[in-house]
């Protein structure tokens, strides 16, 4: 991931209005079935970020550690290299990593994190400039959801602790903190982008096996190199949208179908096989998906892009 450039076909515009006639559609189509309505239909993605790459095992690594790097989990990582999961990793092993995420359709400028996906995307003038994984509030600590913007931007910021984590600390038997100055303990790490959502922001962190996790207290956890390379790209004022979306598809400029399914983690009641159902009937798609393996991706849940169909060579009527 790290700041990785997409080179496949452009971002479309995210939100289109959604006509009455799709909704009555949705209504048939879903059986009257209420999550379905709630969540309405996300929009169709044709963009894919990651890929594989060659991994050398430095010391101390592991494969959680290695997994929160790059945005998958590390029973993945072990089975993509033929390893049982509990192995032990040894300086100068090479493990080759798989983690292709789909992209939601995005912003033209600023920031999207994908909560269910645990990935966070960069936009500049309708492109992908980077694409990280993240770590999240955990489910009893939810990170929100909705519209933000940079309001503060600082580098070695000192963690002022909210009251709601000292009375935590206080519950768990532990020393209660009101302020952890900058250094190694301080759990905020070296980068700190605040957003006007009263006491959330995106930084660092001293524990960079936490990311790609749901353990944070709702802020938006990044890898410290990731961060660094981030805050050099947003400035006060950037905008930016927390969505929640566990399930994308996407058909890319090579006409390959692909499927990511997450858990609903956040329990807001999505039924990952309605949505696709949904998304291939709007699009046009439902004859040329192989439906057996969308079954498969939605069983194992993995977090990563599959391929799930492909497009005839003369395309379909209406697609890119």
């Amino acid at each position: 991931m790290h700041g990785s450039r997409a080179t496949t076909a452009p971002v479309t515009n995210p939100y289109p209005m959604r006509s009455i006639a799709r909704r009555i559609f949705l209504c048939l189509l879903a059986g009257l079935s209420i999550p379905v309505l709630a969540q309405d239909l996300p929009p169709l993605s044709h963009l894919v970020t990651g890929g594989d790459t060659d991994y050398t095992i430095r010391q101390g690594d592991s494969l959680t550690a290695i997994g929160a790097r790059f945005g998958l989990e590390p029973k993945l990582l072990a089975r993509q290299n033929g390893l049982p999961a509990n192995t032990r990793l040894h300086p100068g092993q090479q493990l080759r990593v798989h983690h292709p995420h789909i992209v939601p359709a995005a912003l033209d400028d600023g920031i999207l994190v994908n909560l269910p996906q645990s990935m966070l995307f960069n936009f500049s003038q309708g492109k992908l400039v980077s694409a990280y994984p993240v770590g999240l509030g955990k489910p009893s600590w939810p990170t929100p959801q909705g519209e933000f913007r940079i309001v503060n931007r600082q580098a070695n910021k000192p963690w002022l602790v909210p009251k709601s984590i000292q009375e935590e600390m206080r519950r768990e038997g532990k020393i209660v903190q009101e302020e952890v100055p900058p250094g190694p303990d301080n759990p905020l790490g070296k980068h700190w982008l605040g957003l006007n959502l009263w006491g959330y922001g995106i930084h660092g962190t001293i524990a960079p096996a936490s990311v790609y996790h749901f353990q944070s207290h709702g802020c938006i956890r990044l890898h410290p190199d990731d961060i660094a390379e981030l805050f050099d790209q947003v400035r006060i004022g950037t905008q930016g949208r927390l969505i929640y979306q566990p399930v994308l598809l996407a058909v890319i400029e090579d006409g390959r179908i692909l499927l990511e399914v997450h858990r609903d983690i956040y329990k807001k009641g999505i039924d990952p096989a309605q949505t696709v159902r949904g998304l291939a009937e709007a699009n046009g798609l439902s004859q040329v998906i192989d439906w057996p393996k969308v079954d498969a991706v939605i069983a194992a849940q993995d977090g990563l892009a599959e391929e799930v169909g492909h497009l005839p060579s003369n395309g379909l009527k209406g697609q890119p």
